[in-house]
C-alpha cells in the first residue's frame, strides 16, 4: 500500500529546550507547510515538556533516548531501531552532540541525510582535534550540510573538506510579528528602571561561552567612569546557568546588586526585549546568535564581541557597535558612546530594524530549508 502522505523529516538534536538552536527548530517546524513536510524530534537525552508546547503544528511526536552519561553505545542501537520504525525520507541531524546519529541513519536506511552546523563553545583553533577528526570520518555520510555562517561554512570547506556545492548557509529567520519594537519599561519590576534610566540587558545561558561574567565586569566599570551611572544605569541579565551565583557575588561586592535583574529563564523575552534601552551579547564564542537578530528586530542597538558570525548581523557604526571579546573595558566603553548619544541610540535601533526586514525575514528562512530538503530528495525545485 503506497503512502500518500508528505515525507516525514526526523530532527536529531541533543535536548529539545530554551536555546537558539531549539528556537529556530521550533520556528521552522511551525512555519514549513505541512502539505510539504511532516516531522519527528528525537532528542539524544530528553526534552522540556513546556518548551514543546510551544510547537503549534498539530502531531508532532518528540521522542527521548535518554542518553547516558559518557559514551553510551547503546544510543546508536536505540536511535537504529526507532528510525527503522519512523523509516523518516530525511534525517537531520544538528551540531556535534548529534552528529554521530548520521551512522545509525545510514545503517537503517535513511536515504537523504541533512546535517546542520550551528556553532561552537569555542574558537575551531582551540577544538580538541578528535573533533576535526569526527566530522571528517562521517562526511560521507552527510548527503548536505547546513552552516548557519560564513565563518562555520569555511570550516567545513578547508578543515572537513565539504565540497562547496554541498554546503548551504542558511541564516535563521525572526518573526517579525512578535519582536517588534516598541519601548517599554512595564515588564520590570516596580522601581527598578524609573524614569531618565537607560536599561541594558542580555539573554542567554548563563554559562562560561556566553560570558555574562564580562558583561557584568563591563557594567561595574562603567559605574567607575561614568558619572551618575548608578542613578543612570540598570543591568538585566534574562537566563539561567551556572555562572549565575559568581555573577551574583561579582555585583554584591561592587555594592551594585539592587541595579541589576536576574529573573532567570523566561517565556516572555519579546516583552523583556522592549524593556531594554540597548541589547549587549559578550559571548566568547557564537555561530548565528538568535537574540542579536530578535533585539534587531525590537529596534535596539547591539553592542557585542566580535566572534562567530556576529560580525554578519551587526553592521559597526550602523546598527551597533563590535568589541574584542573578554575584555570588559572596552566593552564599557562602547557602551558608554550609546549613554552618551541616544540620538545614536535610536538611530542606530531602527537601522537594525531595517535590516531585519530586509534581510532576515522567517519567510525566507523557510524557503531555503524547503530547497535544501527538496534537493537531497530530488525533488524538482519550483520555478
Amino acid at each position: 500500500m503506497t503512502d500518500d502522505r508528505p515525507p516525514l523529516i526526523t530532527h536529531i538534536i541533543h535536548r529539545l529546550d530554551y536555546g537558539g538552536l531549539e528556537n529556530g527548530l521550533v520556528n521552522l517546524i511551525n512555519r514549513m507547510p505541512p502539505e510539504r513536510y511532516r516531522h519527528t524530534i528525537i532528542c539524544l537525552t530528553d526534552y522540556n515538556p513546556e518548551f514543546c508546547s510551544r510547537i503549534r503544528q498539530p502531531d508532532i511526536v518528540v521522542f527521548a533516548l535518554h542518553k547516558h552519561e559518557g559514551h553510551d553505545l547503546g544510543l546508536y542501537g536505540r536511535c537504529w531501531s526507532l528510525l527503522r520504525r519512523l523509516r523518516p525520507a530525511i534525517v537531520h541531524t544538528r551540531n556535534l552532540a548529534a552528529l554521530e546519529m548520521q551512522l545509525p541513519a545510514w545503517l537503517a536506511g535513511v536515504r537523504a541525510r541533512v546535517h546542520g552546523e550551528h556553532g561552537w563553545d569555542r574558537d575551531p583553533v582551540l577544538m580538541h582535534p578528535r573533533h576535526h577528526r569526527l566530522r571528517r570520518w562521517l562526511r560521507p555520510l552527510v548527503s548536505h550540510y547546513i552552516a548557519l555562517s560564513g565563518e562555520i561554512a569555511g570550516y567545513l570547506e578547508t578543515r572537513i573538506n565539504v565540497a562547496p556545492e554541498r554546503i548551504s548557509q542558511i541564516i535563521n529567520g525572526v518573526d517579525r510579528e512578535r519582536f517588534h519594537p516598541g519601548q517599554d519599561h512595564s515588564p520590570l519590576p516596580a522601581g527598578f528602571a524609573p524614569s531618565g534610566t537607560w536599561v541594558i540587558g542580555t539573554v542567554g545561558r548563563l554559562e562560561k561561552v556566553k560570558d555574562q561574567l564580562n558583561l557584568t565586569r563591563a557594567f561595574i566599570r562603567l559605574t567607575e567612569i561614568l558619572p551618575g551611572a548608578r542613578q543612570r544605569l540598570r543591568l538585566v541579565i534574562i537566563g539561567e546557568g551556572s555562572l549565575r551565583v559568581e555573577i551574583e557575588n561579582l555585583l554584591n561586592e561592587a555594592g551594585l546588586r539592587d541595579l541589576a535583574w536576574l529573573p532567570g529563564s523566561r517565556d516572555d523575552v519579546p516583552e523583556l526585549l522592549r524593556s531594554f534601552d540597548l541589547f549587549v551579547l559578550p559571548s566568547q564564542a557564537e555561530g548565528i546568535s538568535n537574540t542579536i537578530l530578535e533585539a534587531m528586530a525590537c529596534g535596539l542597538p547591539v553592542v557585542a564581541t566580535e566572534v562567530g558570525g556576529n560580525a554578519e548581523l551587526v553592521v559597526a557604526g550602523e546598527t551597533g557597535r563590535l568589541v574584542t571579546a573578554s575584555d570588559p573595558e572596552a566593552l564599557a566603553l562602547a557602551i558608554q558612546e550609546y549613554v552618551d548619544d541616544p540620538g545614536r541610540m535610536r538611530a542606530h535601533g531602527a537601522a537594525g530594524r531595517q535590516r531585519i526586514e530586509e534581510r532576515f525575514s522567517m519567510e525566507a528562512m523557510v524557503d531555503a530549508y524547503l530547497k535544501v530538503y527538496d534537493k537531497v530528495l530530488k525533488i524538482p525545485l519550483s520555478p
